[in-house]
């Protein structure tokens, strides 16, 4: 099992569709949250992508110096660069930074985005264009530890004797990673990538969801892994937990929901449907659970407003661990999270949950790599814990 946390380049809060509580999201903070998940033992963390993003291959280089062993799961996006450039700045990227780049193949889902990238191609079209373009991207990549060059000749790209002259550290080529909900999307995964993802559904729909692309995979003589993406908000208690849900939408007004779901629904995105549809626009501030906890302690409630990714773990430390531990049963290995504020919730899930999960970083929890005492110190004389404390008092 891998955990992996998110920087959030398209801004933070700690209230959802409003700017109170929002805090100026900037390269100061972007560092604050990757040193902190390097820190506490995250695998990585994922660099969202898209026009309300800051670019996420100059963040994640702009963050090599800052971590240690931090992995960076960076958007490729096909039609909006050439894909012998891309596998270069993959290659230098996984070079500087030691062999710690991950991608994420992202084709967009959102025909206005993308119409003001350039790209004005169909959603079918659109999976034939990925598919060609992470073809050449893996092949010269694979082949630049040769030395060699590739040629390559399809209905939407051209290359002749496409070269890199410095191959990336990773062998083949950095892992791929993928999340798509229709069939051409399960197609181009069973075929391409190495891990696909999938948003955060009700178990029963991820289960489904697997089955149809380890299916697809099989017959092409592939094995994939699996992961998920969700945004957890977990408390010592459900009751608190259930509180910060609570909060993180207090500031709603039904216009703004109205807005966001007409906005989603223009989408030709299969994932982003699926998405809305868990929700359906229900909006009671009185009860947040109401219509939208999905599955147990699946709550669809940030999807009201937040494009992509919309559900999220909601309960005591246990509750997660244990909605975390179903979703592995199915076979997930990738546990992409993210929580409202970025940075406090870093440390919140990985000092609940992480030591209730099957992590090696659980080690790294309990026994630190530095010396004691650990703790504030208590009275400027006692170690919090310690047998002397309780003998004095």
């Amino acid at each position: 099992m891998k955990i992996l946390w998110f920087i959030p380049t398209h801004g933070d809060s700690r209230y959802l569709g409003t700017s109170k509580g929002a805090r100026v999201a900037d390269f100061n903070y972007y560092r604050q949250i990757a040193i902190a998940a390097d820190s506490l033992g995250y695998e990585g963390v994922l660099l969202p992508t898209g026009r309300s993003c800051e670019d996420s291959w100059i963040v994640a280089a702009s963050l090599i110096e800052a971590t240690r062993r931090l992995k960076f799961l960076v958007a490729l996006r096909p039609g909006l660069v050439q894909p012998v450039q891309s596998a270069r700045m993959a290659a230098t990227l996984d070079r500087l930074s030691g062999g710690r780049l991950l991608v994420n193949l992202v084709t967009g889902g959102d025909p206005d985005e993308l119409a003001g990238d350039g790209l004005f191609l169909p959603h079918a079209e659109r999976y034939e264009l990925s598919e060609e373009f992470l073809t050449i991207w893996r092949e010269v990549l694979q082949a630049s530890h040769e030395g060699e060059a590739i040629d390559y000749d399809g209905q939407h790209l051209q290359v002749k004797g496409g070269k890199l002259l410095y191959p990336p550290i990773s062998r083949p080529y950095p892992p791929v990673f993928f999340g798509g909900s229709s069939g051409p999307a399960h197609d181009l995964a069973a075929a391409q990538v190495d891990t696909y993802l999938t948003w955060g559904e009700p178990p029963a729909a991820v289960a489904e969801k697997l089955a149809d692309v380890r299916a697809r995979a099989a017959q092409k003589g592939r094995t994939l892994e699996y992961g998920i993406r969700l945004h957890v908000i977990v408390r010592e208690t459900e009751e608190e937990a259930w509180r910060a849900a609570e909060a993180l939408v207090q500031h709603l007004d039904e216009d703004v929901v109205a807005a966001a779901q007409a906005k989603f629904a223009s989408m030709d995105s299969v994932g982003q449907r699926r998405m809305a549809e868990l929700n359906k626009g229900r909006f009671n501030k009185g009860n947040v659970r109401e219509g939208l906890e999905i599955a147990p302690n699946l709550w669809a409630g940030v999807g009201l407003v937040r494009g992509g990714a919309g559900t999220a773990l909601v309960g005591s430390p246990q509750q997660v661990a244990d909605r975390i531990k179903e979703y592995a049963e199915l076979g997930l290995t990738y546990f992409v999270l993210s929580g409202y504020p970025h940075l406090e919730e870093a440390y919140r899930f990985a000092e609940l949950v992480f030591p209730l999960l099957p992590l090696a970083v659980q080690e790294k929890i309990a026994s630190p790599q530095l010396t004691g005492p650990f703790g504030e110190i208590v009275a400027n004389n006692f170690v919090p814990g310690a047998p002397r404390l309780a003998a004095a008092s």
